[in-house]
Parts: C-alpha cells; structure tokens; sequence
C-alpha cells in the first residue's frame, strides 16, 4: 500500500474537478475554433493595420461595379481578405456557399452588404471566375504586366493624378477572354478585371500604402485621389502594431486552455503541501474509517466538555504532533484524547485512523473515535492511568518488579506479533520505544501513537522515501535501504527490551565517547560481566537464568537483519524466561509495582 494514499486520495477530486473543467474550456475553445473559423473562409484583418480595416466612411462604386457608393469600405476591406487568401491557396474568387458565409462577416456599420453587389464576385459567374492565380498568369498575362506596370503609385517622382489615370486606363483596359465566339459581358469583364487585380494585390499583400492607393485610385475616378499616406499619419500603422486577427484570438484561446489542464493542478499541487485542505480531510477520513470499524464521531463540543476547555490540570503529555489530554465522557469513561496541532503532522491522524480502524488486540492502545473541526483534530483513546513504560523506567520515584518487566515486555511482543500478522496486511508500527508503551491498570502495556505505521502486504518490504522513527531505535540496515519490513520493529523491541533489564538510556551520554545502548551490551558479553548490566533498582532480585537468556534475545534483536528472530520466536523466549522467574520466585511473595510506589 502506498504510504501518502490518503493525500493522494484527498487531491484525486480536485484534480478531477479541475481537469473536467479545464477540458469544458478548451472544448470551450475548440468550438469557438470551428464556428468562427468555419463561417468565413476569408480572414478578415489578418496583418492588416487600421488603414484597411477602417474604411466605413470611404465611397466610390469602382465604375458602376457595386450598387452604392457607401459599400467602398466593406468591399476593399473583402478585397484586401480575398487577396490575403489567395495570396496563401492560389485561387481568386470563393464558391457560393464560401461568399454567403463571409459576406455576413464583413464590417460595415449601417451597411447593407448583400446589397452591395459583391456577390456577383463568386466562381461559377462565368468569365474569369473559375481562375486560378496560375490561370491569370496563362490568359490574362499581358492585362497583369500591364496593370503591374503602370499601379507603380509609390514612385514619388510622378504627378499622382496623371499615375492614378494610368493606373485607371489599365485597368479599363482589361476586357477578359473570348469564350467561344462570344464578346464578354460586362459582368464577365468585371470578373477578369477583379481576377488581374486580386492576382496583383496579392503578390504585394505586405505593402499596405500600395495597396491603399490603388483602392483610392480604382474606387471611382471622379473623386479626388486619396491622399498619399504617410507613415507619420499614423495609418498604416508598423505591422509590429497591427490588428491581432480572429484567428489569432481563437489559438491564443485554445492555448490558454492546455495551460489551465497543465498550470491549475501544479499551482494547486504546490499551494496543497504548505496549507490544509478541508476538502481532502474530509475525503481522506471517509477512506480511513470504514462504515463497519464501529468508531464514533464526537463533536467539539464533547471534546471541550471532556476535559474541561482542554484545562491544564488535564493535559499528561506532549509529542512531536501535539498534546495529549485526560478526559471524562457523559457515560464517565475516561479517555485520552490526542490534539494534533502541528499543520505538518496532520496526516498522523489519518494514518493512525485508518491503522487502528478495524484493530483491535488487548496489547493495543484503543482507538474509542476522533474529533475534526475546522483546522482541529482530535483522537479519543482508551485511558491507560499508569502512564507510559518511559516513566516507571526511568522515574526516581516509580520501580518495576522483575517479573513485572518480563510481562510488559510480553504483553508488547504479543502485539507486535499481531501486528506484522494481521490478516489483511502485516502493519510495521515503525516508532516501538518506551514513551510509546503505555501501562493499563494492571500494568498490562498496549501499544500506542501509530502515527508513523506502515501497512504492507506480509512478508513484502516497501522503500520509504525518507527515514522514520526515533533517533536510537531506528534500524541501522532500515536507515541504509530505507527498506521497511518488520525487521525494523524488532531491532527497536530488542532496544527496548534492553532498556527493560537494564533501566539505561538509549545512549549512555556519561562515557567518554557515546555509545548506543546494544553496542555497549555486545561489549559486557566479551568481558562475561551481563550481571553488571541489571538495572540497579532490581536489587539483585531476579533469576539470572531468566536475565541471561533475556539479554541474549534482545542482543538478537539487534543483529543482522537475516539473524534477527521473528516476534512469534521472542514471545515464545520472553515467555520461557517468565517461566523460569516464576519457578525461581515460587517460594518468594512477588513484590508488585505498587508497594515500590503510588502510581500518579
């Protein structure tokens, strides 16, 4: 099983909800795509400056050709799209279906396009209106030289009236093909002159002020020519401030929407692992708790009540996640609950939720439920009123009996044997140290705090991306491979257990140089001195038998990791040791923990 499931389970419907999204916008864009792209064939103002896209207040009828003169505008503007577009496929003048779509399109404020009399521009009208740009060059070659030669209205050496004229006479001048036997029709010839003048235009579709000039020149010859246009007039404008096109919106759209799919969920990502999210607490403690573990939802209200508004006279300890606190509830149970109140350990909640669910052994800690109320949680336990092993270890007012030792550290293997057991995956508990054994109310130890636990399928091992446990306890091979398997727990028991006989520190800090606790253990069996290793508070008063094979078994645990034995094989030993103080002591009265000193 994977270690962040819960959070990755927690981001699974947001991300959902942003990708669903994130695809109705770009399919968003996409048809904006198809349903402008596809209504005109022509790009209105694609690259093109103010100067030809401006053009409602110009007039002219270009010699009778359109119907008003008010139709100037919108026409040059179709005109200059026209070019544009054959200036990229070849062909001049679109079908009928092309033309009812762009003749829609075009700007004209007030104007009646259809009107206009540019339909008639469309292939299919006979004359010229099949032509292709090659078809103008073939037939109509000496008409393009021709119009090419004398529209040279840039050259600023000539009157621009006596230009403009030859520009004009040129154009007159084109009277298209002989079809058969037949003179062209006017509308034929219109059709030839538009096929000669669109195939020029585009040939010259980036020169703007030529292209004005020459609209001006053709529009209508009895107007004044068009003032020759400068670039400090501002039109044209420089291309680098011209027009962004339709097109161009509709890519920048479609681009704009890949970046949501791709952008949201990083920026989410990145914003998730600094702040909560209430959302994915609530998804992740759905996961965690199944409708059948039978744990109860208690209310911030229960929680303050309990322990009296979390009042300093209960709280009984503190950890890396939070503060743990006593409690009565309404049916006097008493309890401990665990307020986790660190951002950064929020998901000990969830792991300890899930990791205790369905669990239940005498030699674990019960989970009795859990409180989640905005940025608070809380887990209810069982009350163990004898506090943790760490205390009576190493408390100056709290002694343990030998035999009294023996149990809690077989009642703490029996758990963990049921925890690397469990039928539905083996659990490393990964945090096994006295703080975390805590001493029910007759001394019987339960495991605790599974904030750090690990579910893996049996006899599988799982690689960490970082190192967890305490500092002293963690397995040195674990710390290499970053390999978690049971293994792991049973070098920080053998710690324990160490602890347990000796009552020492897990690092002995008064040595010249520090040493851990099992390396100064290994050391005492070369020197045959295990009976100055017996914690001083024991008196004596223990089967060195029992404490030999003890202290052999925890340095076992300690080993190798090939050579370490199973915690089926150390309750079956820790068991055997009890039998052997048992039959040792049988003719002495046990002395309990409680004649040594008043449990608090």
């Amino acid at each position: 099983m994977d270690e962040d499931y819960l959070d990755i389970y927690g981001w699974y419907g947001i991300l959902h909800q942003i990708l669903v999204v994130s695809i109705f916008v770009l399919i968003g864009s996409v048809e904006c795509a198809k349903s402008d792209g596809s209504a005109c064939v022509l790009d209105h103002g694609y690259g093109a400056s103010s100067s030809l896209l401006n053009l409602s207040k110009v007039e002219g009828d270009w010699g009778g050709f359109l119907n008003k003169n008010s139709c100037a505008g919108p026409f040059e503007e179709y005109l200059y799209a026209l070019a544009w577009h054959t200036s990229q496929t070849g062909d001049i003048f679109l079908n009928s279906d092309e033309q009812s779509d762009c003749l829609t399109t075009i700007n004209g404020p007030g104007t009646d396009d259809v009107g206009c009399g540019i339909e008639k521009l469309t292939k299919g009208g006979g004359g010229c209106s099949d032509f292709s740009v090659k078809d103008v060059n073939n037939r109509l070659g000496d008409d393009f030289r021709s119009m090419k030669e004398k529209c040279e209205l840039e050259d600023q050496g000539k009157n621009q009236d006596q230009s403009c004229g030859s520009c004009l006479r040129s154009w007159e001048g084109i009277k298209g093909t002989y079809f058969g036997n037949d003179e062209p029709t006017e509308s034929e010839s219109y059709m030839c002159k538009f096929a000669v003048l669109v195939s020029l235009i585009s040939t010259k579709i980036d020169d703007e002020i030529w292209i004005h000039k020459t609209f001006g020149c053709l529009m209508d010859q009895n107007q004044t020519p068009m003032k020759e246009v400068s670039p400090d007039s501002g039109a044209p404008v420089p291309k680098e401030k011209r027009k962004i096109s339709k097109r161009t919106r509709i890519i920048f759209g479609i681009a704009l929407g890949i970046l949501m799919v791709v952008i949201i969920p990083i920026y989410l990502f990145s914003r998730g692992c600094c702040k909560p999210n209430t959302r994915k607490k609530d998804d992740a403690l759905r996961f965690a708790l199944p409708k059948d573990s039978g744990h109860l939802k208690f209310s911030i209200k229960e929680v303050y009540s309990a322990t009296n508004n979390l009042h300093t006279t209960n709280f009984i300890g503190e950890g890396i996640a939070g503060k743990v606190y006593k409690g009565i509830l309404r049916n006097n149970q008493h309890v401990a609950i665990k307020q986790i109140t660190d951002e950064g350990y929020t998901e000990t909640f969830f792991r300890e939720l899930k990791s205790l669910s369905k669990v239940r052994h005498p030699n674990l800690v019960a989970l009795l439920g859990y409180c989640r109320h905005k940025d608070e949680c809380f887990l209810l336990y069982e009350l163990c009123p004898n506090g943790n092993l760490s205390e009576w270890i190493f408390g100056k007012d709290k002694r343990l009996s030998w035999v009294h030792r023996l149990k809690i550290a077989i009642n703490c293997a029996r758990g963990l044997c049921f925890l690397h057991n469990y039928p539905k995956g083996c659990i490393v508990h990964r945090d096994i140290k006295p703080t975390n054994i805590l001493l029910g109310a007759n001394f019987e130890a339960k495991l605790s705090d599974f904030g750090l636990s690990k579910v893996i399928d049996i006899g599988e091992s799982y690689k960490s991306s970082e190192v967890r446990g305490t500092f002293g306890y963690v397995d040195p091979e674990y710390q290499n491979t970053r390999r978690v398997d049971p293994s792991g727990d049973v070098y920080s028991f053998g710690v324990v257990l160490l602890q347990i006989i000796s009552g020492r520190k897990v690092i002995n800090m008064n040595m010249n140089t520090p040493m851990p606790l099992h390396k100064m253990a290994k050391s005492l069996t070369r020197n045959d001195s295990i009976r100055g290793f017996a914690d001083p508070a024991l008196e004596g008063d223990y089967s060195e038998q029992a404490f030999s094979l003890t202290f052999k078994l925890a340095l076992s645990c300690t080993t190798r990791k090939k050579e370490r034995p199973s915690m089926d094989k150390v309750t079956i030993k820790l068991e055997e040791a009890l039998d052997i103080s048992i039959t040792a002591s049988s003719s002495t009265p046990l002395t309990t923990p409680d004649s040594y000193s008043s449990p608090t």
